[in-house]
Parts: C-alpha cells; sequence; structure tokens
C-alpha cells in the first residue's frame, strides 16, 4: 500500500459532494479540557473546542479555518450562533491554533464520505477514525469549498446547540424546573413563570460541569434568525483601517529580512555562489545556499533585493533547460497518441458503448481544446517570518494549513510538534497556493542560520516563476448525433487528472460515454488552483456542448434544458438564468450572450456572460448573469462576494492568463505579462441565490470554471468564432469582424 499522504487523501477522498449526517460536532469525545489551556483565559468557560463564554456574556468562536478574504469566520460564527441563541451582538471570533484537536476531520469526511449516514451506534467510532486519521496527517486544511458544508453543518451549528442545552441544563438544575419551561434567547435562559433570567456568562461554568448531548436538536431553516440573513463580515472593519494583520504586516523585535533567487529551471541546484559578504555591503548579515535557491539577509528587503540581483549565481543544466512551451505540448499530445493506440488510457468513465454509436451518428463532431499554465498570483506577495531559537521555532504566516506548517517546520528543525509554533495571519489571498509549505521550509532553513527572526518575502517575479501551477491541459473530443441533433455518444480523452475526481463528468442525458485520461511526465510542479480540475473541464465540456447545440441548429441554453430535463436542480437554475438574462431578446451588432453550467463543491451555478467583440477585435464583458443553488445560502451577501470573486478571478484566467515555458524556465515574470483583471474591466455581475433545500455546498470555487465557458460561447455568438484555445487574447478576432461588418 502506498503511503498515505495529505493529497492522497483528498485526491481519492473527494467522491461526493453535498454534506455528511449530523451531530459529530463534539464527538469523539469532549476534547473542551484538552484546548482550554490553548484558547481560553482563567475567567472564560470552555464549553467544547468550539466555543467559550467570558463572564461578560461575550461568545467567542473558535474558527478552524483561515481567513482568505472568502468571509468564513463570519459565516461559520453564524451557524454557531444560531444554534446557541446567542446575541450576534456579543458574538467574537477567534481562529483555532494549529493544534492536533483542531485536525479538520469533519472536512475529510465530509469529503470521503459525502452524503452518507451511518448507524447511531457507529457514529463515535467513525469520528474517531476520521480524527484520528486528520491527527495523523496533520490536516486542517482550508480549501475545497468544505468549510460551510462540513465544518459548519457538521461542527459549529452542532457545537452551537450542545452548549444551548447544556446552558438550559444548568439553568434547569439551579432553579429546579423542568428545562421545557425555559427559553434561550439573546445570550440569556429565563423561566417565564418565575420570571427568572441569567445570561449564558453567568450559567456557563456551571453547564460545563453538564454532560454534553452529542446529538443536540438542530433547528429546521423556518427556525434560523442568522443564517440565511445577510450580515456584515467581522473581518472587514479592520480591513478597512488597515489594522488587519496579514502575513506580510508581521513585525518582531530585532527581525531582518531575506529575499532569495531559486533556480530558474525546475529541479535545477546552485552551481556556484561566493557566500562571502563584500566588504562595501553594509546592512547585509549573511548569504546562504540553499542548494536549490541563494537566499540574502539583510536589514531591510530592498537592501536583499539589491544584492541578490547583483550577486554571481550560476546553476547546473538538467535535460529540461531547452525545453519550450510548445515542445511541452507536443510530448503531451504523443503521450495522448501513444495510450489510445496501445490501449493504456486510464478510464475515468464509461457507459454504452461509444466507439460503435460515435460510428452509426448522423452527425460526428470532433474538436480538440488546450488550456496553458496558470500561477496563483495572490495579490499579498508569499512570505513567512520564522524565529528558531535553542529547543523551540516561532513562525508567523498566512497558512490554509497551519497544523500541516507546523508538522512540516518540526520535521526540518528535528523538534517535537510543540515545540513550533504557528502564529497564523489573515491571508492576502490563497486559492490554494497557500496549502503549500515551500516558502515556510525556507524560511525556516534561513532563519536556523542565524540567532535573531527573518521575514522571507519572495518578490513577485519568483512567486510567478516558482508557483505550483495549474496544468496546461489538452483535451480531445468526440460527439455523435442523431437526426435530431440530440448527443448519442459522447467521447473525452485529456490529460492529466487531480481532483475533484468528478470534474470531468457532464450533466447531459447521453447513453454512450466514454472519459479516459493520459498522465504524461511534465517537469513543471503542480498545485491545486481555485476549483482545480473543474477549471479545465468546466470550459471544455461547456464549449463542445455549445458546439453540439450549434451544429444542431438549436438554442443552446433550450438545448442544455432539453439534456438535463430530468434534474430539477439544475433546470431551476438554468431557467431563472434564462430569465434575468432576458435569453433571446437583440443585442446589438458584434454582442453575444454565452450560457455556462456546471455543479461542483455541492452547488450548481449557471452563468450568462453579454459580450462585445470590438472593430479591434477586443472583447469587452459587459454584464453576468449569475445564478447559483448553494442548498442554502447562511450569508447571503457574504455567498454573492464569493460568486462575483470567482468569476473576477476565472475571468482573468480566460482573457490573458498564461504561463509559458521557455527553456524549461518560467518566461513571465509580473504583472505586465501576466496581466489580471482590473477594475475598470471588470463587468457587471448580477447574482441570484435559490435556496433549495439541498445540502449546502460550497461559495469559494463553484462560479470559477463556469466564466470561461460563458465567454467563449457568447463571443462565438457575436462573431460566429469558436475559441477553443485560451487565453482568449490568443485568438485574433479581427478577422471576423471584418467578415461581419
Amino acid at each position: 500500500m502506498k503511503k498515505w499522504t495529505r493529497r492522497a487523501f483528498i485526491g481519492t477522498g473527494v467522491l461526493a459532494s453535498g454534506t455528511l449526517v449530523l451531530g459529530i460536532a463534539i464527538r469523539p469525545g469532549n476534547r473542551a479540557s484538552k484546548v482550554a489551556g490553548l484558547i481560553a483565559s482563567a475567567e472564560e468557560t470552555v464549553m467544547n473546542i468550539w466555543l467559550k463564554i467570558a463572564p461578560d456574556n461575550t461568545i467567542t468562536a473558535i474558527i478552524p479555518h483561515a481567513e482568505m478574504g472568502q468571509g468564513i469566520h463570519t459565516a461559520l460564527a453564524m451557524m454557531l450562533a444560531d444554534e446557541m441563541e446567542a446575541d450576534w451582538e456579543k458574538v467574537k471570533i477567534q481562529e483555532a491554533p494549529a493544534e492536533k484537536e483542531y485536525a479538520n476531520y469533519s472536512v475529510a469526511k465530509g469529503f470521503i464520505a459525502g452524503n452518507a449516514h451511518f448507524p447511531k451506534f457507529l457514529e463515535e467510532t467513525i469520528d474517531g477514525v476520521f480524527l484520528t486519521a486528520v491527527k495523523s496527517l496533520n490536516f486542517q486544511i482550508t480549501g475545497g469549498s468544505a468549510s460551510v458544508r462540513f465544518t459548519g453543518q457538521d461542527a459549529m451549528r452542532i457545537a452551537g446547540a450542545s452548549a444551548k442545552e447544556m446552558l438550559l441544563q444548568a439553568a434547569a438544575n439551579s432553579w429546579n424546573v423542568p428545562v421545557e419551561e425555559l427559553i434561550a434567547e439573546k445570550s440569556t435562559i429565563s423561566h417565564p413563570k418565575s420570571n427568572r433570567t441569567a445570561s449564558f456568562g453567568d450559567l456557563a461554568p456551571q453547564a460545563a460541569k453538564v454532560s454534553t448531548p452529542s446529538n443536540p436538536k438542530l433547528k429546521t431553516q423556518e427556525e434560523f434568525k442568522l443564517m440565511g440573513t445577510s450580515q456584515p463580515r467581522i473581518d472587514i472593519p479592520a480591513k478597512v483601517t488597515g489594522e488587519a494583520k496579514f502575513g506580510i504586516d508581521v513585525q518582531v523585535p530585532g527581525m531582518k529580512y531575506a529575499t532569495l533567487k531559486t533556480a530558474p529551471v525546475f529541479g535545477s541546484k546552485v552551481k556556484s555562489v561566493d557566500t562571502t559578504i563584500p566588504s562595501n555591503s553594509a546592512g547585509i548579515h549573511k548569504i546562504i545556499n540553499l542548494g536549490d535557491a541563494v537566499a540574502v539577509i539583510a536589514d531591510g528587503y530592498w537592501q536583499t533585493k539589491i544584492a541578490l540581483d547583483t550577486l554571481p549565481i550560476s546553476f547546473e543544466s538538467t535535460a529540461e533547460d531547452k525545453l519550450n512551451q510548445e515542445e511541452i505540448l507536443a510530448n503531451y499530445r504523443k503521450a495522448m497518441e501513444e495510450d489510445l493506440a496501445n490501449g493504456n488510457l486510464e478510464l475515468h468513465h464509461k457507459r454504452g458503448d461509444t466507439e460503435l454509436s460515435l460510428q452509426e451518428a448522423k452527425v460526428l463532431l470532433e474538436a480538440e481544446y488546450q488550456l496553458p499554465f496558470l500561477a496563483h498570483a495572490t495579490m499579498e506577495p508569499m512570505n513567512c517570518t520564522a524565529w528558531v531559537q535553542e529547543g523551540k521555532c516561532e513562525i508567523w504566516c498566512g497558512s490554509q494549513n497551519p497544523l500541516g506548517a507546523k508538522a512540516t517546520v518540526a520535521e526540518i528543525l528535528d523538534l517535537d510538534l510543540d515545540q513550533v509554533i504557528i502564529h497564523n495571519q489573515l491571508l492576502g489571498g490563497g486559492f490554494g497556493r497557500r496549502s503549500e509549505t515551500d516558502v515556510i521550509k525556507q524560511a525556516v532553513l534561513i532563519a536556523k542560520e542565524v540567532d535573531f527572526p527573518v521575514k522571507l518575502i519572495w518578490s513577485r517575479e519568483e512567486d510567478l516563476q516558482h508557483d505550483v501551477y495549474r496544468e496546461a491541459t489538452i483535451s480531445r473530443l468526440k460527439a455523435g448525433l442523431d437526426e435530431s441533433g440530440l448527443p448519442v455518444a459522447y467521447s473525452h480523452q485529456f490529460i492529466f487528472k487531480h481532483h475533484p475526481p468528478e470534474a470531468a463528468d457532464i450533466p447531459y442525458a447521453v447513453p454512450n460515454q466514454l472519459i479516459q485520461y493520459s498522465s504524461p511526465k511534465s517537469h513543471v510542479p503542480w498545485g491545486n488552483w481555485r476549483s482545480v480540475d473543474h477549471s479545465t473541464h468546466g470550459f471544455v465540456t461547456e464549449s463542445f456542448i455549445d458546439e453540439m447545440a450549434h451544429s444542431a441548429k438549436q438554442d443552446p441554453l433550450l438545448y442544455r434544458k432539453n439534456l438535463i430535463k430530468d434534474k430539477s436542480r439544475l433546470l431551476a437554475v438554468l431557467d431563472l438564468a434564462q430569465e434575468k438574462s432576458n435569453w433571446g431578446s437583440a443585442l446589438p451588432a458584434n454582442w453575444g450572450r454565452g450560457i455556462a453550467i456546471g455543479e461542483s463543491f455541492g452547488s450548481v451555478v449557471a452563468e450568462v456572460a453579454e459580450v462585445e467583440v470590438t472593430l479591434e477585435g477586443k472583447v469587452k464583458v459587459h454584464r453576468v448573469i449569475c445564478v447559483a443553488d448553494p442548498g442554502f445560502a447562511i450569508n447571503p451577501d457574504g455567498f454573492k462576494a464569493q460568486m462575483e470573486s470567482g468569476i473576477i478571478y476565472g475571468l482573468a484566467a480566460a482573457m490573458t492568463g498564461e504561463i509559458t515555458i521557455e527553456n524549461g524556465a518560467v518566461a513571465q515574470g509580473n504583472f505586465h505579462n501576466y496581466p489580471v483583471t482590473r477594475m475598470h474591466e471588470a463587468p457587471k455581475i448580477e447574482t441570484y441565490i435559490i435556496n433549495s433545500g439541498n445540502p449546502p455546498g460550497g461559495a469559494g470555487e463553484p462560479s470559477t470554471p463556469l466564466i470561461a465557458p460563458a465567454v467563449t460561447n457568447a463571443i462565438f455568438a457575436a462573431v460566429g468564432i469558436r475559441i477553443r484555445q485560451l487565453p482568449i487574447t490568443k485568438t485574433d478576432l479581427r478577422i471576423s469582424i471584418r467578415q461581419t461588418s
């Protein structure tokens, strides 16, 4: 059996979307006593690992997820406070420490078990198995659009409801009255018959001694008071005033700065560098050869940068030194062709007899799609501050997996976990990039060479050229249509399958399907990029279904509806998108509308883009109508913000995003040649939410995969050019304008 790794754990486990059985927030066992010293002062009462109560009646929700702009600290606190009947004005948040007790077993269980229901007598055992597993993996991840649908549903709501029942029981014991006669409201317990009232803060010490109910009664949606309402985000005021602390804001007394230059070609090593500090280099403290990079420590960042740029460094040659983008893609195509010819394709999905159906189809469509490598380009540059002292190490960073980072540091320095302290900060953008620990590892290796704290800051160039990238991919598709234009066969051959494993699935009723993939070698490091495989398959499959519709001379939206007519949830989303976009109404010349729909991370989303192709061949996206069914939106304004964020992020990738390889290394260096969408380029976005009552879905990622096909389908509708290669700027649209003008 292969070694069980965090990535494999997620990758093999993302089997289903949706939520979990309820009732395991505080199982296995009430771990409150284990974490009290980590999260509470002497005056505060820890009710369970997810909340504490202060004597002044303040409730603090302990949030086991990083805040990287997605508003999760607010949404999860709302779920806890609503079930608890807490006064929202008295609720605060505290990010959970990087400790094994806060390993995300509910997230891991959610990815693996999906909507599975277990017998009650097995729940605690199963939860214990997952907790043991995630503890051993040091799994405290924020990602996969999992926070609300798993941690929120399976931990925060249960924790709040359980604490409420404990407080009610404490009041009943104290006043010697039936618990059924008590009312919990606004952080107080009252007994109307005797006109007695006590605050949560007063009752908390007694309540903490009450047996913890592991399956407390949860509210129905009709009983929600906070959930489903738009609440201002807790993290925003400090970000507006500048008081909020991100990793790059950290200041530690005596701290110096470091930056580095990594071997340009992935896998290369430093061949030679003189680490002697020049006599005229005031403020330079040390030059360090890290093996695959050279770091300079100085009093200030700019000094490190200047010194590094003038430092003669040579790197070893590798087999990829002369490898260019087109050769990489040619190698991918060769691998696909060889796997097809030799029967070595790996199977993703098979239904019916696709080959025979393709041969017998009335119309055969074939297309090849190509997507580029993409970097994450987080707004906050990658950074980490490390202080290695005798017998311990402190880390200040913004991490999507602080417990994993802690374990990494402990391993590097041969320390016990409790000798490493992680001070996790707000993240200036994550998108999967900050689930990696490469920068943290480097900061530790640098800091252990000196006796003061060091803040390592990557330049933007270093970030773009040594990211972990979304793969460049190629997809080859075939579809067989019958006399009415409907598909009877669908074949999709692609390269690289990561996760979620269902990403290449299509929602459409096609009786014969064959979906296969190849896994060619690549020296370009891969990493989780927002929505992961959905970001590539969303473009490919929603573009190709559009091709089928146009080949059949049918309206693309109505064509989709015909193929999902037995899927009421998707149909409802398409219906509302049709209505809100005024689909079918007239547009100016060289304007078009494009539709795309998809289900990912438990949410169903459709997007309609209204696009203009100018006489100069420029694409202007004027308006995007987004209809989303997340099951239930906990904080609707926050959910809309996530839809908008995902659309803008995906739009940047669709329009201009491209990392290319020249001589084995990344060619792009900064935003001048890796542009992102500017404010003046952003379209008007309208988001409509359908609370369908399905299990809660994710928000951070489901809108990203659909904007590229919505825009390219709109371009086709506008000027008749089918874009099968991203970014869009690679296609010269001026020809089509001249033809149609």
